[in-house]
């Protein structure tokens, strides 16, 4: 069977999944059987099915699983939003459709994922700019600067696409630096470090990234952006040194803007007591605990939790965007929410055996460090709605309302089937005795 047989016949099993949720959402709104808005269930089957025809033609050789992950989460990720607001699925799956065209205009367009390291310090740059373009331009919602209004009201965060641009910066950098920064050069405060020369653009880079972050008040980003930073360093040089380091810098950088930021303080005191304040401050992580609990082992199915009110409002806040999570955990109970999970397990180890399989330094970081950035952010997002960790406002990738989330995580997917398909390549012209290019 072909790779792409293969993840035919697992994309079909998980469009199906995607259709039947939205289904059952439909039904339990009517208490009759109904086949759910099949306008919308066909337009997202048929990104998919285009999607599956552009790497039949442009990618043949990319990995077979990844498409079909993508699809199931995608399809839980709509029947949820179906169920809490048809509206917000009706918008989803516009902006399904659109990442499934920047999906394959990154498959038809970039053949060759190394011509992004020739301008590696241009994109750093680009992703500051972004992110400062963001704190000058943007609109405030929530306490934080994220969004910029374009045309009709729409929001875009460039925030999304400036951890994909920080991502490709730091691939080409290290692949250039791996070997002074793996390679011990002098011995300070009792351990082996690098020569600081090495170390000190990255760490401007790095700085002055974070700073627009914080100044932006959005420490989710930051969070994500400094645990990426840690797991591209730590690929490229395999030293956990400088994981050490990088966790305790975080710990006193934590703890200093829990004591001089109000706002990260009033959050923090609500993930520890949240029931000492479970009307106000802690009412969000309280409705969430109680949503967690309520489903039980296997929920009562799509539509039959209780999480909107009669008049149609969701009873946790942000249940759309923050506390998707907590919604499919109440629909579809454990096995529901462990299922979620597993899946981003699922997607995380093709991501990395995707950079494990890349024949060069450069496309092996460059796949690591997306792995990571979809990785870290679902953890952070589902750790937050679990308690295990401080909720940041990320989304959960694939399955969240949201725009500039989904196109930039289609791109992310596409990045990396084009570096497995080139991987690929590249072994069967070895295995051929064709010349590598």
């Amino acid at each position: 069977m072909s790779l792409r047989s293969r993840e035919l016949g697992f994309l079909i099993p998980a469009l199906l999944l995607g259709m039947l949720g939205l289904a059952a959402g439909a039904s339990a709104r009517t208490d009759q059987l109904q086949a759910g808005p099949w306008q919308t269930a066909l337009g997202v089957v048929l990104v998919f099915v285009v999607m599956h025809a552009v790497l039949r033609l442009r990618a043949p050789l990319s990995d077979p699983y990844l498409v079909p992950i993508l699809a199931a989460l995608t399809g839980i990720g709509l029947a949820m939003l179906y169920r809490i607001d048809p509206g917000l699925a009706a918008d989803q799956a516009i902006w399904v459709t659109l990442g499934g065209i920047v999906f394959c205009a990154v498959i038809v367009f970039l053949p060759d994922q190394r011509v992004l390291e020739r301008y590696r310090y241009v994109i750093g740059l680009t992703a500051v700019l972004l992110l400062v373009a963001t704190m000058v331009f943007g609109t405030e919602v929530n306490g934080s600067r994220l969004w910029l209004e374009v045309g009709g009201g729409q929001r875009i965060q460039l925030g999304e696409l400036a951890k994909v641009l920080v991502v490709i910066f730091l691939a080409g950098y290290l692949r250039e630096k791996r070997e002074v920064l793996a390679i011990p050069t002098q011995r300070r405060l009792g351990m082996n470090l690098p020569a600081f020369r090495h170390l000190a653009p990255i760490l401007v880079f790095w700085g002055a990234a974070l700073v627009v972050v914080v100044a932006l008040n959005d420490f989710g980003t930051a969070l994500l952006f400094f645990g990426v930073f840690l797991a591209m360093l730590y690929l490229a040089t395999g030293r956990p040194l400088y994981v050490g380091l990088g966790a305790g810098l975080f710990a006193v950088g934590a703890l200093a803007i829990w004591a001089a930021v109000p706002r990260i303080g009033a959050r923090v005191d609500s993930w520890l007591h949240p029931f000492s304040d479970a009307q106000g401050a802690g009412y969000q992580m309280v409705q969430s605990l109680y949503a967690l609990a309520d489903g039980g082992v296997v929920g009562p199915g799509f539509g039959r939790a209780l999480l909107v009110t009669e008049g149609g409002s969701p009873r946790i806040p942000a249940l759309e965007t923050d506390f998707i999570f907590s919604g499919v955990s109440n629909d579809l109970g454990y096995v529901g929410a462990i299922g979620v999970m597993l899946l981003y397990v699922l997607l995380m180890a093709r991501g990395f055996a995707i950079a494990t399989a890349a024949r060069d330094g450069f496309s092996k970081l460059l796949a690591g460090g997306l792995t990571a950035v979809v990785g870290l952010q679902a953890f952070i997002i589902i750790g937050g709605v679990v308690r295990l960790v401080p909720l940041t406002g990320v989304t959960l990738p694939f399955m969240s309302y949201g725009g500039s989330s989904v196109v930039v995580n289609f791109g992310i997917a596409a990045i990396l089937l084009v570096i497995s398909n080139r991987s690929r390549q590249g072994l069967v012209e070895a295995v051929r005795g064709v010349p590598a290019t």
